[in-house]
């Protein structure tokens, strides 16, 4: 049987202004708003950064509090996973969010280069971000951005420093870091089915225009796909995107002309062992 297919919806990232598309949701009412959309439309993990009012980045744990309340309010089973990015903030306080126990956050766990700077996860911070999320029970979701960052994760589950199988996505794109190349785009899911088993979950994300194209590589290959207004602003180069639930769709389209099923919130949780929050299994049982 074809495993169904999670898609995870990145609403909002650091960078994206009203400026770039008036639809990319700054506010937290504008986030839940947004994630509800999506949430609708078939996504089933949110992503999920917090800005200030002036549309800056935060790490602000208060921010992350009210967002992760207003979603899990709003959209019961959904998997709520927070940033750790370097773009929101600088050593540990990209992990302050953690003791609000998210189901996931996002590990990067090397350093390359961005359009126009490093991108620094050094050792002793990434070695810390992974000992406070094994301490919350938050499962890591590990960024790579270069093979290397698939060969440490193997190295950190060993350790014991990754809870369960490690979820890894693939992240291409980005200028300066990793292209989008099919070859090594192969060559990534058969290190990850080498490394953790043929089993093992793993996930892509294409920047700006290769949104589209990673969607497709990834569910036609039996991986799960991310898409949202943090990675991609439009629908093509002439349209801009009028929500993140429409790319969402565009996802879901693609899952179907590939006869696969989008995941429900429930076997999402199977997929990437996570438990069913109480509020979520009370909506069950009613």
């Amino acid at each position: 049987m074809t495993t169904p297919c999670i898609i995870c919806v990145a609403i909002t990232g650091s960078l994206p202004t009203k400026a770039n598309n008036p639809a990319v949701p700054i506010s937290v009412s504008e986030q839940v708003e947004s994630t509800h959309e999506a949430f609708e439309a078939g996504a089933t993990i949110v992503h999920a950064h917090v800005r200030n009012d002036d549309e800056t980045p935060s790490s602000d744990p208060d921010k992350f509090a009210a967002l992760k309340e207003g979603i899990e309010r709003h959209c019961p089973g959904m998997i709520v996973q927070f940033s750790t990015g370097g773009r929101s903030g600088a050593g540990k306080t990209r992990g302050g969010m953690l003791p609000l126990r998210p189901d996931m956050a996002s590990l990067s766990i090397g350093s390359n280069n961005f359009p126009n700077r490093v991108y620094e996860n050094p050792p002793d911070l990434v070695d810390w971000l992974a000992s406070e999320m094994l301490a919350h029970d938050v499962k890591p979701e590990i960024e790579a951005f270069d093979l290397s960052h698939i060969l440490k994760a193997r190295d950190m589950a060993d350790k014991g420093q990754l809870k369960g199988t490690p979820y890894i996505q693939f992240v291409m794109g980005v200028k300066n870091a990793m292209p989008v190349d099919r070859d090594v785009f192969e060559y990534y899911i058969r290190t990850v089915h080498r490394l953790f088993g043929a089993d093992a979950p793993w996930c892509a994300a294409g920047i700006g225009a290769n949104q589209k194209l990673l969607n497709e590589w990834a569910i036609a290959a039996g991986g799960h796909a991310r898409t949202g207004l943090e990675d991609n602003v439009r629908l093509d180069r002439d349209t801009l995107a009028p929500s993140n639930a429409a790319l969402v769709r565009r996802a879901v389209e693609i899952c179907d002309r590939n006869n696969r099923r989008v995941a429900t919130w429930q076997e999402a949780r199977r997929i990437l062992g996570l438990s069913v929050p109480d509020d979520a299994r009370k909506g069950q049982a009613a």
